[in-house]
């Protein structure tokens, strides 16, 4: 069993998705280091949450779930444009970690390239649990509080997220 894994994500929102990701790790770790990437970012359509509100939806959810705070690390992580660095950059910012577990293709290599043991993720119900779709139906006023743990739900609408993203349709692109 290695004792840390790293989980890179947007978290744009945090999704039941995520959750159950989070779960699978640390089946399998005794913590996690859950990376919010592109922490920079902010009030577009595809990142309309800062990385305070993104902090917050992770650590909501893992609370409502029962996961014992001493169990993970939230990190912010800004991208960095540079490929070649970037693995450094996450390394920088964050406490060590044994395997990193990712889907995404250049996250993968860049790892592996770097001499680090890189684990898949099993989606759950990656058709409806996708940030992408959850922002989605919140521009066409469809449900999407089921995609998302019941305190992610109740904080985005505290801080009228939904209106956030109709707002920035009106000058952005999804």
């Amino acid at each position: 069993m290695a004792k840390r894994a790293l989980f890179v994500g947007r978290f744009q929102p945090f999704h039941l998705g995520h959750l159950e990701a989070v779960k699978k790790i640390l089946e399998e770790n005794d913590e996690v280091v859950i990376v919010v990437g592109s922490s920079q970012y902010s009030h577009t359509l595809q990142n309309p949450f800062t990385t305070g509100e993104r902090i917050t939806m992770i650590r909501l959810a893992l609370k409502e779930a029962g996961i014992d705070h001493g169990k993970y690390w939230i990190i912010p992580v800004p991208d960095m444009h540079i490929h070649m660095i970037w693995v450094s950059e996450v390394i920088g910012y964050t406490p060590n970690f044994d395997v990193v577990y990712t889907n995404e293709p250049l996250t993968k290599r860049l790892f592996e390239e770097a001499g680090f043991r890189v684990k898949p993720i099993p989606f759950y119900k990656r058709k409806i649990y996708s940030a992408t779709e959850i922002r989605k139906r919140m521009l066409e006023n469809n449900k999407w509080e089921e995609l998302v743990p019941r305190t992610v739900a109740e904080f985005i609408k505290k801080i009228d997220g939904v209106k956030r993203i109709r707002d920035l349709a009106k000058t952005d692109k999804v």
